[in-house]
């Protein structure tokens, strides 16, 4: 099929590499010249893995990038992969999917038809967002801007996306499910097309509902594993208080088959683009409707104190005025340079408040906090060390924030006092170090 995506960013360029990797045509339609510049260069204007290998191999072929709306109309389908940032009261600015509908629909206007459904073009939401916003919102502006009504010219969808960082285009290709909400016979037809090749897999369900449905499923979906970790994270710190192994614990819990042991790693919390401005989104949406949603507001409460106590853990072993400590980690999760919500951030925040000069370090997402958090980077209480061992080189101490393979099996000889607090669990020998402790065991 032809397919084009609006939005370059995570899930669009994810999105559209993978669709290349299927075998479609596509062109990805982006404002941000740079963006299409990378991208038609063969490069990923992203970090994920197996991400840069699909553009490299499919630009210039069945892949490539454009500023221009109008080449739209050559496709069979679009994906609207637009932000849906979160506004100060935790609620969904629509205002980039408002715009992109707009744009979108002026470049449909007057696209020819041959009067059947199965002619129409197929707009899927790919974005998330509340129920309704597909129905209520981003159709109007379509057949306003375009002139052509919705089921009479234009299709409507909603497709929502299920991406972890870090192995988003695995999940793309070896789903657990394809969600489908469309409004039409036609629409859920062109998307099981689309999606042929990976609904062939025995581990891959189809399911296939009204819009609304589809819209609700992804924030339900990640407010579950959100209140998941938040569980798992109040059970943990319960266990520390009894001087217990929250891992043996939550091991032995994760046998039950209705339970399963994903999710089940206690530590620093949930961060990251997706379970933070879903979560707040879904709360918004709650109370707009009337309903009180306190169990996700203690969700977020246990989640956002998390930092605060890795920190105390650490401040009962080493005085933090006028300490240097080192902070391993700063993108959310291991495998992306995406810092949005990142825990680390919030370790960084409450060790200057309380006196502590940061060195810190990670792989790949530096140069993220420097362009995002500029603050950070002319902060004379801050520094960003090249190496592990060169953010370790003198600390009076050592906190762990993202669970990277490069900080397993660290040498620690070079710290002035081997005091390291753990977040993430990873592979240390204890013995040498003079304490090391971690934050739900």
């Amino acid at each position: 099929m032809h397919v084009s995506i609006v939005g370059s960013g995570y899930v669009g360029t994810t999105v559209a590499a993978c669709l290349a990797d299927l075998g479609h045509e596509v062109v990805n339609v982006e404002i941000d010249e740079g963006i299409v510049e990378t991208i038609n260069a063969g490069e990923a204007p992203i970090h994920e893995s197996g991400l840069a290998e699909r553009i490299a191999e499919h630009a210039g072929t069945n892949l490539r990038a454009t500023t221009d709306y109008a080449e739209v109309r050559e496709t069979d389908v679009t994906f609207l992969c637009l932000p849906t940032p979160q506004a100060d009261d935790g609620s969904l600015d629509l205002a980039p999917m408002r715009a992109g509908a707009e744009s979108l629909g002026r470049a449909l206007a007057g696209k020819p038809t041959a009067g059947d459904d199965e002619d129409d073009h197929l707009v899927v939401v790919k974005s998330t967002v509340l129920p309704g916003t597909t129905e209520d919102v981003v159709g109007p502006v379509l057949e306003r801007e375009s002139g052509t009504a919705i089921g009479d010219g234009i299709d409507l969808a909603m497709n929502p996306e299920f991406l972890r960082m870090g192995t988003a285009v695995r999940d793309f290709l070896e789903p657990d499910k394809v969600v489908v909400g469309a409004t039409s016979d036609a629409a859920a037809a062109a998307l099981r097309e689309l999606y042929a090749p990976i609904l062939e897999r025995e581990d891959t369900d189809l399911v296939e509902t009204d819009v609304r449905e589809a819209e609700l499923i992804k924030y339900a979906n990640n407010a579950f594993l959100a209140s998941k970790v938040s569980l798992v994270n109040e059970l943990g710190n319960i266990a520390k208080e009894y001087g217990a192994d929250a891992y043996d614990v939550l091991a032995a819990v994760g046998l039950d088959d209705r339970i399963s042991e994903r999710f089940m790693r206690s530590g620093l919390g949930w961060g990251g683009s997706c379970f933070p401005k879903d979560v707040a989104a879904l709360r918004a949406g709650a109370r707009e409707q009337g309903y009180d949603p306190d169990l996700l507001d203690a969700v977020v409460s246990i989640n956002d104190e998390q930092p605060r106590r890795l920190v105390s853990l650490l401040e009962d072993h080493v005085s933090l005025a006028d300490a240097r400590v080192a902070v391993l980690g700063l993108s959310f999760k291991p495998g992306t340079d995406d810092i949005r919500k990142s825990r680390a951030l919030d370790v960084i925040e409450t060790l200057r408040n309380r006196g502590a000069t940061v060195v810190a370090y990670d792989p790949v997402a530096i140069e993220n906090v420097r362009t995002h958090h500029p603050e950070l980077d002319t902060d004379p209480a801050v520094e960003f060390a090249d190496s592990p061992q060169d953010a370790l080189a003198d600390a009076d101490g050592a906190v762990v924030a993202t669970d990277w393979p490069a900080f397993d099996d660290l040498e620690f000889d070079g710290m002035a006092r081997k005091i390291v607090v753990d977040g993430r669990r990873i592979e240390v020998d204890p013995d040498e170090l003079a304490v090391y402790e971690g934050l739900t065991w």
